[in-house]
């Protein structure tokens, strides 16, 4: 036997222990002993990084050029890069939902970007990730963008965080945006459901967030706790404090990713000082891919096709480190799909939670995230939605895509404006991404079996979440919640 092999034996068998006894501190019948709450403390910590719009190539690890990230570097040297994986939606509010709720968001009733003043937000009878922890005990805190409706119910507060700082939706949807005219009021900055601002300096808000982390952890470092740090940046307008600001060859926005690795640092150092970096599972990676049209504004998704609002693998597929040492193994590669819905299954089975009762799409990664012999995507097959539309299907490496219209930049925005785009469609295509990342080479007439396989998959997906492009409504949509 190898000794990677034998290292994932004891890994696992460790692993599986600390279920046992986590399983065991969950039985109401038992009498909580000092012995049994110290024994709590091993249930893993976890940190979620979300950043806004960074491109698949925007982490030196993946690539980057004109800008280091070497705390983002260090994480993935500790722990595991994933190079499939995938958010639910090309788009704010449904990536977000996707990844709180385990769900397609098209389940759950949110699509798009969800606008200041909206009526409707994320249902209470939706069981979030935070709401998980809480079955366990866990503190839990949201610093940055929420995006879920910005109506006092629909706050974080209100499912399952017990704290928040932060904007309620994008950072662009405020009046100082060149675009918007008079259609934005200002752009709120909330502490927990009280506005202790309007329209902050932009500058100070990656900063702010990561203060905000640091003074949570050091609060809970004597029990189990969840953050959920979703930074503002690199959606436009971007802006990096002054400390950043001019630092990297790439201009603003090597400024900005270069801020939030220094974000990703003091995390990790904090963690570190408290002796806690070794009971704490920390994820790294995007809500969407990057959005091309404002040029030098937004990042790169290279070598992948399109960027954010599409179906294309720029679109979806975005740049994940996860790091858990002594689990995870260190400097590894996952090649294998995974996607943002399967962090909640993943987590919650980590931490001996219940699942949500209601029907949910992701799966559990575990053993990906392990390494384990012969691990494969639990996932058959895979759905890229854009808004209520079915636009690809993925089983394997064979990716599907039906008749659409997508968003295509002609010429890219200077100066924090957008540049000129157009709409084509796309018809019946077929990619082999193991042979073409790029989605450049359609190979629909040489594989008909596939085509047709990959057909009964849309077919069911259509029956199941719907599909506007075939006017088809989906059985199992559950709706969004309205304000009283």
């Amino acid at each position: 036997m190898s000794q990677l092999g034998f290292k994932s034996i004891l890994n696992r068998f460790s692993f599986l222990c600390k279920m046992v006894c986590f399983s065991v501190l969950a039985s109401p019948s038992l009498k909580v002993t000092e012995l049994q709450a110290e024994e709590a403390n091993t249930l893993p910590n976890v940190v979620i990084v979300f950043t806004d719009d960074q491109g698949y190539a925007d982490l030196g690890c993946f690539g980057a050029e004109g800008f280091e990230t070497p705390h983002i570097d260090q994480l993935a040297a500790d722990g595991r890069i994933f190079t499939n994986f995938y958010v639910a939606q090309a788009v704010c509010s449904a990536s977000r939902a996707a990844l709180l709720s385990g769900c397609y968001p098209n389940r759950i009733g949110i699509r798009g970007a969800l606008g200041p003043g909206r009526k409707d937000g994320i249902n209470p009878e939706e069981t979030l990730l935070p709401e998980i922890f809480k079955q366990r005990g866990y503190s839990t805190a949201h610093f940055g963008k929420w995006h879920l409706g910005d109506a006092p119910e629909f706050l974080p507060t209100r499912h399952g965080f017990d704290e928040y700082f932060g904007i309620p939706y994008s950072n662009d949807m405020w009046p100082k945006h060149p675009t918007a005219g008079d259609r934005y009021p200002p752009l709120p900055l909330i502490e927990d459901e009280k506005v202790v601002e309007l329209n902050p300096d932009q500058s100070q808000l990656t900063k702010r967030y990561t203060e905000h982390a640091i003074d949570f952890i050091e609060r809970n470092q004597k029990q189990p706790f969840f953050l959920y740090l979703a930074h503002s940046m690199p959606h436009v307008p971007i802006f990096a404090s002054e400390k950043f600001a001019g630092t990297t060859e790439r201009g603003l926005y090597g400024d900005v990713i270069s801020e939030i690795d220094w974000s990703v640092g003091q995390i990790q150092e904090t963690l570190k000082r408290l002796q806690l970096d070794q009971n704490t599972i920390v994820i790294f990676t995007s809500d969407n891919g990057p959005w091309l049209s404002y040029g030098p504004h937004g990042g790169s998704a290279h070598p992948l096709r399109e960027g954010k609002g599409t179906a294309w693998e720029g679109g979806v597929r975005v740049p994940c480190v996860m790091s858990w040492p002594g689990h995870i193994p260190s400097g590894t590669t996952c090649h294998e799909l995974a996607a943002t819905i399967d962090i909640l299954p993943t987590l919650t089975g980590i931490v001996g939670a219940d699942l949500p009762e209601e029907k949910i799409d992701g799966l559990n990664i575990l053993p990906l995230l392990l390494d384990e012999p012969e691990a494969r995507t639990p996932h058959e097959v895979y759905y890229y939605y854009w808004v209520n539309e079915l636009h690809a299907v993925r089983s394997g490496p064979w990716k599907l895509h039906f008749p659409h219209s997508y968003r295509h930049v002609l010429v890219h925005g200077e100066e924090g404006l957008p540049g000129k785009q157009n709409y084509p469609k796309t018809e019946l295509e077929l990619y082999n991404l193991d042979e073409d990342i790029s989605e450049s080479h359609n190979v629909l007439d040489q594989h008909p079996e596939i085509v047709q396989k990959l057909k009964k998959y849309a077919d069911a997906a259509r029956a199941d979440l719907g599909d506007q492009l075939q006017k088809v409504q989906g059985a199992n949509v559950r709706g969004l919640k309205l304000t009283k």
